[in-house]
């Protein structure tokens, strides 16, 4: 798995039009209020060129990609926390999700009707995060009396969480998701268990008209302030444009993005967004008749990434042989860089980097 995005969002902004699209799903997407009152999940699986490329100098029986999960819920309302609209009971289903996807509209369509009349943008995001930090905050509330009383009695770690907490509290209070809170990496893993929606990374989606991709309209300019403001992702995707793409073959999806002016459609500009926003990098194996893709943090160290494969690969690590894809690229085979003496050989100390093809040795 790469990573898994909850898709949330105010009815009616094509989150589910969107989902559809982008995982060959068929999700209902009409032009009213709740028609979506269910949650939907759908996995994809993550373009990379480079496995492709691979797989042409390998020959495999099987290529395995990466894949992300998509989970989209019904749109949320104001007071959604107390259990206004559909969206309240479904916020459970983010809750271990690694990012959001925050969809905003931003486009127009009469017959598509906005459950606040006007297309703000910024006021929809403002009910969103509003709604989710009052979630937080409800979360936050029932766990705080007990950790101040343990705090009181003495308890060095409930000490610490109340310490936490506290601050944590405050900003919910002040406005501040926490993702924005700066709080170091570890108050973060110590509140993990929490499972709070705003301490996750955010993505903006603007849902955007045709004639935005080339000129982007104040609204979409409005949404990308927000991102740059928050130091985050903002990906322009027009639901149109992608439910279009869904039914064409390759090389007419080719033509009708050129003619566009776009080098991908909206999926891959969306993963290639989470993983910049998860700080994400992808690694690749060949096992006998397997080439396959694996995703890993930035940073991982070799065992670490070893054990995604396997809990065993990390306990038993002995070395991993390594080279990269620009070197394979290059030399054209595995045998030629054998022969060029290119196939580096690393311990348990070394960083694994993105485009790495890695050979795991392990003990039994």
């Amino acid at each position: 798995m790469g990573f898994n995005c909850g898709i949330v969002g105010l009815p009616n902004v094509g989150k589910s039009t969107l989902f559809n699209a982008m995982t060959a799903a068929h999700v209902p997407a009409e032009s009213y209020p709740f028609c979506t009152t269910d949650h939907h999940v759908g996995k994809v699986s993550v373009p990379d060129e480079r496995l492709h490329k691979i797989a042409a100098i390998f020959k495999p029986e099987r290529i395995v990609p990466t894949m992300v999960e998509f989970v989209d819920i019904a749109g949320l309302v104001e007071n959604a926390h107390k259990g206004e609209g559909l969206g309240n009971r479904f916020l459970g289903y983010i809750r271990e999700m690694d990012a959001i996807a925050h969809v905003v509209r931003c486009f127009d369509a009469p017959q598509v009707a906005h459950p606040y009349e006007n297309i703000d943008p910024v006021h929809d995001i403002h009910i969103i995060n509003t709604e989710l930090m009052l979630a937080d905050l409800e979360n936050i509330e029932k766990k705080y009396e007990k950790i101040a009383h343990l705090a009181q009695s003495g308890d060095k770690e409930a000490k610490t969480l109340f310490a936490i907490y506290e601050k944590i509290k405050k900003g919910l209070e002040a406005g501040i998701p926490v993702r924005l809170q700066r709080l170091p990496e570890h108050e973060l893993l110590m509140i993990h268990n929490l499972f709070l929606l705003t301490a996750k990374p955010v993505l903006y989606v603007c849902n955007v008209n045709e004639t935005d991709i080339k000129n982007p309209s104040e609204r979409v300019k409005r949404v990308e302030e927000i991102a740059k403001s928050e130091n985050t992702e903002m990906v322009y995707v027009c639901g149109s444009i992608e439910a279009e793409l869904a039914d064409l073959t390759d090389e007419e999806k080719k033509d009708f993005l050129s003619d566009l002016g776009l080098s991908e459609p909206g999926l891959p500009r969306l993963i290639h967004a989470g993983y910049r926003l998860l700080d994400l990098i992808t690694f690749f194996t060949k096992d006998g008749p397997e080439v396959r893709a694996w995703t890993i943090k930035r940073g991982t160290k070799a065992p670490q990434a070893a054990g995604r494969i396997h809990s065993d690969f990390e306990k038993g690590f002995i070395r991993a042989e390594v080279y990269s894809y620009d070197e394979l690229i290059k030399s054209g085979s595995e045998q030629k860089l054998k022969e060029e003496g290119k196939i580096r050989i690393e311990g348990h100390e070394y960083v694994v980097k993105d485009g790495d093809i890695i050979h795991f040795r392990f003990a039994v």
